[in-house]
C-alpha cells in the first residue's frame, strides 16, 4: 500500500484533525488510512494506488476549509522561499492584531461619546456612532478572517465545530446590535487561535532543535593523500572517510578508524558525561567531539542516521494517539452539538413564557461562546507533544502518546538480567589458588590453554592475564574436550582447564575442591577448574558483572511507584539468585528460554494491571511484545531495538526507566488538570449565563484565559530535565 504525504495549511489543532478524518476518510477507504503529524501540519495517506487519488484528496481537504499540497512540493516551495512567505508565517497574527486595534479604536470612540463604564459594561444602552460602528465592523471582519471560511464549510458539512460556534455568536451579537461584544468575541477567539498555533510551534521547535544538531556538511578525506573536501552530508556515501576536529559536531554515524577522543553523546543518549572513544568505537551524528581529531568511516547515510531515525520516530509518534486524546475527541464530538442544542433551548424556550426574546437570545449566544471546546481540545495534544519531545532530549524514544500514558501506569516491571542489570560481559571475579600455587600461576596456565578460543569465558581469562601482564606458558598438543574443557602439554606435564565435571573425570573431586567449586557456583560464578596432571592448582570464578547502578536503579523503580520488580534470565538458578540478592529485586525466574519468558510475563500480567518488560530489544522481543509495554535498553545504533520496543532507551542507563515513569505520571497529571480545569470553567460560566450574569466578552475572555492556562501548564513539560543520574 502506497503512502502519500501532504502539507495541510490551516491544520493547527486536534479538532481540525477530526474534521480531516471525517472529510478525507471516505475518499481513502476509511479514517484508519490517515495519519497526522500536527507539529509539521502533515497528513499521511495509505492508499492502494498513488495515481489519481492525490487530486481527490486535495479536493476533499479543500471542502473542509483547509488546503492540501503534496509534501515534496511544499518542501521545495519552502526551500525556495527560505522561511516561507511573510503572510503564510505571520498572516494570522497580523489579522488578530488588526482586529484588536480596530476593536480598541471603536471602543475609544464609543467611550468618548457614551462614557467608558457604559461602553464596557452595558453597551446596549449607549448606541455607538458611525465611526465606532466602522471600527467595530473592521474588528469583526479581521478577527473572523481565518474563522469564517472554516465555519462556512462546517455549516455546509453539518459539523458543529468551534469555528461555527464562534461565528454564530458573532452574527447573533451583530443582529442584537451588540457590536462591541461581537468585535470582542471575534478578536479574542482569533487571539486564542494564535496562541494555540504558538503553543504548537513551541513544541515543534523542540523537535526542530534535534534536526539542527547534525551539521549540514562533512569534511571528507579524498582518495589522494592530504586532500580534504567539504560536502553536504546528503552527498557523503556510506564507506567514505570523514574527518572531525576537536569541538566539532559529528556529521554522520560511523566507526572510528583513527584517533582517540571523548564524545558528548547527550543529544542521542541524554548522558551528561562524555564517553571515551577510540578505534573501532561507534559514534553518532549530532554528538560533539570534545578532544582529539578523529577519522571515521561512515556507516549510515544522512537520512538513516540514529539521530534522523529519532526525529522520524518522534514525529511519527503523534499518530499513535493517547487514550486521553481519543477521549477528548470523542467527548467534543458529542459535547459541541449538544451545547448548540442547549443554547437554542435557552434562546427559544424561556421567551415563550416571559416574551423577553432579546434577553434570552443574548443568553443563548453566551452559552454558545461558553460551549467552545477550544481549551478542552488543545489541552491534551500539546501536553503529549511536549512530553514526547522532552523524553527524546533525555535519550528516551517513545513511539506514541499511547505509550507515554501507559508508562505512567506501570505497576510491575520484568527485567532481563544479561545486558540490563548486568553489563553483558563475562569478567574474572575471583582466582582461588590451591596446592601451594599463587594466582599468577593459575592465570598463566588458564590463559595459555584458552588463548586460541573465542569463547567469552576464554576471552575474559585472557584479558585478565593481559591486564596483570602475566606471561602465558608455551603449550603444545592442545586438545579440546567438548562439553568439559581443554588440555595440553607444557614443561613435560599435562595442563588442563575446564568445568567442575573435569574434577570427576580425573578423580580429583576431593571434599575440599568440591566444596570450593560449589561455593563459587552458589555465589553466582561460572567456575573454571585449572590443574596439572591429576592435581587441581586452582579455580577461576567468572561472572557477568553488575552495572554500577543496578541496585540503585531497582530502588528508584520502587520509589517511582512500581510495586513489583521481577528478573528473568536464561542463566542457572545459582547465578540468578546471586544477582537477585545483590540488586534487591522482588523475585526471579531462571533457566528460561524465550518462550518461557513469555509465560513469565503472562503470569505477572495475571497479578498486576500494567506490566513492562525491559530487555535488549532483540532476544527479548517475544516477551516485550507480550507485556503491556516493551522497553529496549541501549538502543543507540541498534535498528532492531528501536523497531521492536514501544519505548527505546538510547543509553544503557536503567535509571532512565524510573525517570520515564515519573515523567509519564507528570504528563498524565497535567492532562487531567487541564481537562478538569477546562470543564470546570465551562460549568461555572454556564451557571453565570443561566443567572444572567455572564456577558459575551466575559465568556470569550474566560475561554481564552482557560486556553492560555492549559497551554502554559502543558508547556511546563518542555522544562523536564533529561535524566543524567
Amino acid at each position: 500500500m502506497a503512502k502519500i504525504a501532504f502539507k495541510i495549511t490551516g491544520m493547527d489543532c486536534a479538532e481540525e484533525i477530526a474534521v480531516l478524518r471525517k472529510g478525507v476518510g471516505p475518499v481513502v477507504g476509511g479514517a484508519d488510512n490517515l495519519q497526522f503529524d500536527l507539529l509539521n501540519a502533515k497528513m499521511i495517506v495509505a492508499a492502494d494506488r498513488a495515481d489519481g487519488i492525490s487530486d481527490q484528496i486535495i479536493r476533499a481537504v479543500a471542502e473542509t476549509g483547509m488546503r492540501a499540497m503534496p509534501w515534496e512540493a511544499a518542501v521545495e516551495a519552502r526551500t525556495k522561499q527560505q522561511h516561507g512567505s511573510w503572510w503564510a508565517e505571520h498572516g494570522r497574527a497580523a489579522m488578530c492584531s488588526a482586529s484588536g486595534l480596530f476593536t480598541l479604536a471603536g471602543l475609544g470612540i464609543h467611550a468618548n461619546s457614551a462614557g467608558l463604564f457604559s461602553a464596557l459594561i452595558d453597551a446596549a444602552e449607549a448606541t455607538p456612532n458611525n465611526f465606532a460602528i466602522g471600527f467595530y465592523t473592521l474588528g469583526i471582519l479581521t478577527g473572523a478572517w481565518y474563522v469564517a471560511p472554516k465555519a462556512l464549510y462546517a455549516f455546509k458539512g453539518l459539523r458543529a465545530d468551534m469555528n461555527l460556534l464562534m461565528t454564530v455568536a458573532v452574527i447573533g451579537a451583530v443582529l442584537l446590535g451588540q457590536l462591541f461584544e461581537a468585535a470582542s468575541v471575534a478578536f479574542l477567539f482569533s487571539l486564542a487561535l494564535v496562541l494555540e498555533s504558538w503553543s504548537v510551534g513551541r513544541a515543534r521547535n523542540a523537535i526542530r532543535a534535534l534536526v539542527s544538531l547534525a551539521p549540514q556538511t562533512a569534511r571528507v578525506r579524498c582518495p589522494h593523500e592530504g586532500c580534504e573536501e567539504e560536502k553536504p552530508v546528503e552527498r557523503v556515501a556510506v564507506g567514505a572517510e570523514v574527518i572531525v576536529r576537536p569541538g566539532e559536531r559529528i556529521p554522520l554515524d560511523g566507526v572510528i578508524v583513527s584517533g582517540v577522543t571523548s564524545v558528548n553523546q547527550a543529544p542521542i543518549t541524554g548522558e551528561s558525561m562524555p564517553v571515551a572513544k577510540t578505534v573501532r568505537d561507534n559514534v553518532y551524528a549530532g554528538t560533539i567531539n570534545n578532544e582529539g581529531a578523529i577519522s571515521l568511516k561512515v556507516t549510515r547515510a544522512a537520512t538513516d542516521t540514529t539521530l534522523a531515525r529519532i526525529i522520524h520516530m518522534v514525529e511519527e509518534a503523534q499518530s499513535r494517539r493517547a487514550k486521553s486524546e481519543q477521549w477528548v475527541e470523542t467527548f467534543a464530538k458529542y459535547y459541541t452539538p449538544a451545547m448548540m442544542a442547549f443554547a437554542l433551548c435557552v434562546a427559544v424556550l424561556p421567551p415563550l413564557f416571559t416574551s423577553a426574546w432579546g434577553y434570552w437570545f443574548y443568553q443563548g449566544l453566551v452559552v454558545l461562546v461558553i460551549a467552545c471546546p477550544c481549551a478542552l481540545v488543545i489541552s491534551t495534544p500539546v501536553s503529549i507533544v511536549a512530553g514526547l519531545a522532552t523524553a527524546a532530549r533525555a535519550g528516551v524514544l517513545i513511539k506514541g502518546g499511547v505509550y507515554l500514558e501507559q508508562a505512567g501506569l506501570i505497576d510491575a516491571v520484568a527485567l532481563d538480567k544479561t545486558g540490563t542489570l548486568t553489563r553483558g560481559q563475562v569478567e574474572v571475579q575471583r582466582v582461588i589458588p590451591m596446592n601451594g600455587r599463587n594466582e599468577r600461576d593459575v592465570l598463566a596456565a588458564a590463559a595459555a590453554l584458552e588463548a586460541s578460543s573465542d569463547h567469552p569465558i576464554a576471552r575474559a581469562i585472557s584479558n585478565r592475564a593481559a591486564q596483570e601482564r602475566i606471561e602465558s606458558l608455551r603449550i603444545e598438543n592442545a586438545t579440546a574436550l567438548p562439553g568439559r574443557g581443554i588440555q595440553a602439554q607444557a614443561n613435560g606435564n599435562l595442563y588442563w582447564a575446564g568445568s567442575h565435571r573435569m574434577l570427576h573425570e580425573i578423580n580429583a573431586d576431593e571434599c575440599e575442591f568440591h566444596a570450593t567449586a560449589v561455593a563459587l557456583e552458589d555465589s553466582g560464578h561460572s567456575v573454571v577448574a585449572v590443574g596439572i596432571d591429576s592435581q587441581p592448582i586452582g579455580f577461576i570464578g567468572l561472572a557477568d558483572a553488575l552495572r554500577d547502578n543496578a541496585r540503585d536503579s531497582v530502588a528508584a523503580l520502587k520509589r517511582a511507584g512500581v510495586r513489583h520488580v521481577h528478573m528473568l534470565t536464561g542463566d542457572n538458578a545459582g547465578t540468578a539468585r546471586a544477582v537477585a540478592r545483590d540488586t534487591n529485586v522482588d523475585a526471579f525466574d531462571a533457566e528460561l528460554l524465550p518462550e518461557d519468558k513469555v509465560a513469565s510475563i503472562k503470569k505477572l500480567a495475571a497479578r498486576f494491571s500494567n506490566v513492562a518488560m525491559i530487555g535488549d530489544g532483540v532476544n527479548d522481543a517475544p516477551a516485550m511484545a507480550s507485556a503491556r509495554l516493551g522497553i529496549a535498553m541501549g538502543a543507540a545504533g541498534s535498528d532492531a531495538a528501536i523497531e521492536t520496543a514501544d519505548i527505546a532507551l538510547m543509553t544503557d542507563d536503567l535509571m532512565r526507566v524510573s525517570w520515564l515513569i515519573g515523567h509519564a505520571r507528570k504528563t498524565r497529571a497535567i492532562i487531567q488538570q487541564n481537562i478538569t480545569f477546562a470543564l470546570a470553567v465551562k460549568a461555572l460560566f454556564l451557571m453565570l449565563a443561566l443567572f444572567g450574569v455572564a456577558t459575551l466578552w466575559m465568556a470569550i475572555a474566560a475561554d481564552m484565559g482557560a486556553s492560555l492556562l492549559v497551554i502554559f501548564n502543558a508547556l511546563r513539560l518542555l522544562r523536564g530535565a533529561p535524566a543524567s543520574e
